[in-house]
């Protein structure tokens, strides 16, 4: 497994990696929204035999680093894609001296949120209806 920060390139298979991943219900990413991140804040991918595997976006254009959006395909899950992308991320924010990262996490997805727990992040407060499904979220926060 290759982790490597994103390039202009590999917009179009985050794109696509976007769109199995998310529905309209939960805010998914336009290839305008890959370019424009890539240039301003920060996307990891993972590779894996030449597939991405998986990515993270955080918001660094402001106090707390906001993790925006994390997924890993289905095909490569199970083999640690999320945890490693994390780890990889947590000391890039440490070198930009992030003291907090926050993010939302939707309440039904217990596989997220025990990886979030494991890591670390602990939960600060439940967001009622956050998702267009009328789904809450919970906010997380690692310091």
């Amino acid at each position: 497994m290759i982790i490597r920060k994103a390039v202009a390139s590999d917009v179009a298979k985050l794109y696509k990696l976007e769109q199995e991943l998310f529905t309209d219900k939960n805010f998914p990413l336009s290839k305008g929204s890959f370019s424009y991140h890539i240039g301003n804040n920060l996307i990891y991918l993972a590779e894996i035999d030449g597939n991405i595997a998986g990515y993270v976006l955080t918001l660094i254009k402001r106090r707390d680093a906001k993790i925006y959006s994390i997924g890993v395909s289905e095909l490569y899950r199970g083999k640690k894609v999320a945890l490693k992308l994390l780890e990889i991320l947590h000391r890039e924010l440490l070198s930009l001296n992030f003291e907090k990262t926050v993010l939302e996490v939707r309440i039904d997805n217990e596989r997220a949120i025990a990886l979030y727990k494991n890591f670390g992040f602990t939960l600060k407060k439940e967001l009622k209806a956050f998702y267009l499904d009328g789904c809450n979220a919970y906010l997380m926060e690692l310091e």
